[in-house]
């Protein structure tokens, strides 16, 4: 029987132990935190994003970095297997918008006890790894607490360096860097932008519905994509926000540039138009009075004073060329990056250990054998709707089975 060493608790190591012991191996989970899951009970503010009901080739087309490594983990156990492999674990799950797949609970305890339940039959030792040890390009085992555990292969499934609270500090990516393989420099993705602007304490809170977001490089388009959007004290947020920030990898954040189409279901003529009919009933008051049926209330003002015309001017005063600035303002109105928010508020952590030196199949290391990696520790990052939990998923199931198997 070989014996495994599965390092951390997370998605994916609790998938690759229980993997690795349902095919006969013996298993040692390693996890510094007390209770298992951390990362996995807060995911999806509680509810669980558990993956997304979807087919591997529509599934691979929303994973931003490296999709064509992950094709034969993510077929060999797809999102139908994930729905399937809960279900039969006593957790009916549901499909909402975006094809995203939740319990019907709402809670993601549940998915962290089903897991766990399903790694129970490893030995837990709640113990810091620091050390993995090789010798002669071969797995040896690990050091904790100062004591070496020696085994035939090690699973490094450490997570990223998003929500370090949970145990997330980049151990795996030290582990990878101190036995030769190449570390990509970890970013972070699914994350907050922070703006330049400073209408950004004026608008805090609020929230806009059915906009269009748009995300330029070099006047070339990256993204664009009709739904919801967060401004906050520093900027914005929200699934549109989420999506752009995973991204903006070609360059410097601050060298991109976003737009909101605040009218989106309305073409210039069309919004011109609708103009026209509001300043003709609202011909005798001020500008800033008369946007109240057109915008939400917090973005008057910044739209008053980008448009350029004057907050107390009548709007029978108010000039052809002044009202198409305004159509074009509200169309497009522009948004100026300063920086995607800290790493440690990511939802996932992008870079990692480089899939080139990762055997595609297996998920085992080219430069060490019986060294295998998985989940968010590698360079492989997705969308949000599931994908990045369904990923974890494959690739700790891919790595457990390979353990177990020897190869």
């Amino acid at each position: 029987m070989r014996s495994i060493a599965v390092i951390g608790g997370g998605a994916s190591g609790l998938m690759a132990a229980g993997t690795a012991r349902e095919y006969g191996a013996e298993v040692t989970l390693f996890e510094r935190n007390a209770k298992l899951g951390r990362k996995l009970a807060i995911t999806g503010k509680g509810r669980c994003n558990v993956t997304n009901n979807c087919t591997v080739e529509e599934f691979l087309k929303n994973v931003v970095t490296n999709p064509r490594f992950l094709y034969s983990a993510i077929s060999g156990f797809s999102p139908e297997d994930a729905i399937d492999f809960f279900e039969r674990r006593h957790v009916p799950l549901k499909t909402e918008r975006g094809r995203r797949v939740f319990p019907v609970s709402d809670s993601a305890y549940d998915i962290v006890d089903a897991l766990a339940s399903y790694a129970s039959r490893s030995r837990i030792i709640n113990k810091r790894v620091t050390e993995v040890a090789a010798e002669n390009g071969k797995a040896a085992g690990v050091y904790a607490a100062g004591v070496f555990y020696p085994f035939d292969a090690v699973i490094i499934c450490t997570g990223g360096l998003s929500y370090p609270g949970t145990g997330s500090d980049g151990d795996g990516y030290r582990f990878a860097g101190e036995l030769g393989h190449t570390v990509n420099k970890p970013r972070p993705a699914l994350v907050s932008i922070d703006l330049n602007d400073g209408f950004c304490r004026e608008t805090a809170g609020l929230s806009l519905k059915n906009i269009a977001l748009t995300l330029k490089l070099n006047g070339k388009k990256v993204f664009s994509e009709l739904g919801e959007l967060l401004f906050t004290h520093t900027g914005i947020s929200g699934p549109l926000v989420l999506t752009a920030s995973s991204l903006m990898k070609a360059a410097p954040a601050s060298d991109y540039l976003l737009t909101l189409d605040l009218k989106p279901a309305l073409d210039r003529d069309t919004l011109d138009k609708r103009l026209l009919s509001d300043f003709d009933k609202y011909s005798h008051r001020d500008f800033i009075n008369a946007l109240g049926a057109l915008l939400p209330l917090k973005l008057i003002p910044v739209i008053t004073d980008l448009s350029g015309i004057n907050a107390r001017k009548k709007v029978h005063d108010i000039t052809r060329a002044e009202r198409i600035k305004l159509c074009g303002l509200i169309k497009s109105f522009p948004l100026s990056i300063k920086a995607l928010r800290p790493i440690e508020e990511a939802v996932v952590t992008a870079g990692g250990v480089s899939v080139k030196e990762i055997n595609p199949s297996t998920m085992e290391s080219k430069l060490i054998k019986g060294l295998y990696f998985a989940g968010e520790v590698l360079d492989v990052d997705a969308l949000t709707g599931g994908y990045n939990l369904q990923i974890a998923f494959s690739t700790g199931r891919r790595a457990g089975m390979s353990a177990a198997k020897g190869n």
